[in-house]
C-alpha cells in the first residue's frame, strides 16, 4: 500500500504538454512541424516552434554593420510556419527565436517538454549520415523524448 502525502494539492495539473520543435527552413524541419501539428492535435499540446541563431565565426571579411541575423532567423520561422499552415496555424502554436547554438538551444528548450521532434538533413562531415549533428546531440543529450525525421518520404 502507498501513502499518500495528505498535502499535496488534489488538483491535476492542466497545463497542455508541449512539443518542440526545431525550425531551420528546411525540408526535414517542415516534416517536423506537420508531424508535430498531428500529434499536438491528437493529445491536445501546444507547439513550440523553436528557430536559433547565432553570429558565424570570424572569417577576417567585412561584415554588414546593419546585418541582424536574429531578424533573419525570424523571417526563416515566420516563412516556415507560413508554408506549413499558411493561415490555419495550430492553435497554440508559440514562435521562438532564441540565439545560440541550434544544439544548444533545442536541448534546453527540451527541459519540461513532453516531446523534441527535429528534422535530420545529414549535411555533416559525412555524406549519406542518418542523423546531422545537430539531431544527433540532441537525441542524445534532450531532456525528453525525440523524433527526427528526414527530408526523404
Amino acid at each position: 500500500m502507498t501513502e499518500r502525502d495528505s498535502t499535496a494539492d488534489p488538483t491535476p495539473d492542466t497545463t497542455p504538454a508541449r512539443i518542440v520543435v526545431g525550425v531551420d527552413g528546411s525540408v526535414s524541419s517542415k516534416q517536423a512541424l506537420r508531424w508535430a501539428a498531428r500529434l499536438a492535435a491528437a493529445d491536445g499540446s501546444r507547439i513550440e516552434a523553436v528557430t536559433a541563431w547565432d553570429y558565424p565565426p570570424s572569417f577576417n571579411a567585412p561584415v554588414d554593420v546593419d546585418w541582424r541575423p536574429d531578424l533573419d532567423a525570424d523571417t526563416i520561422l515566420t516563412e516556415t510556419l507560413d508554408e506549413v499552415f499558411g493561415d490555419h496555424r495550430p492553435e497554440g502554436l508559440e514562435p521562438v527565436v532564441a540565439h545560440g547554438q541550434a544544439r544548444t538551444v533545442l536541448i534546453e528548450a527540451s527541459r519540461g517538454a513532453s516531446l523534441l521532434v527535429v528534422g535530420s538533413r545529414g549535411h555533416g562531415g559525412f555524406a549519406g549520415l542518418l542523423l546531422g549533428s545537430v539531431s544527433s546531440a540532441c537525441s542524445e543529450h534532450a531532456h525528453c523524448p525525440v523524433l527526427v525525421l528526414h527530408d526523404r518520404d
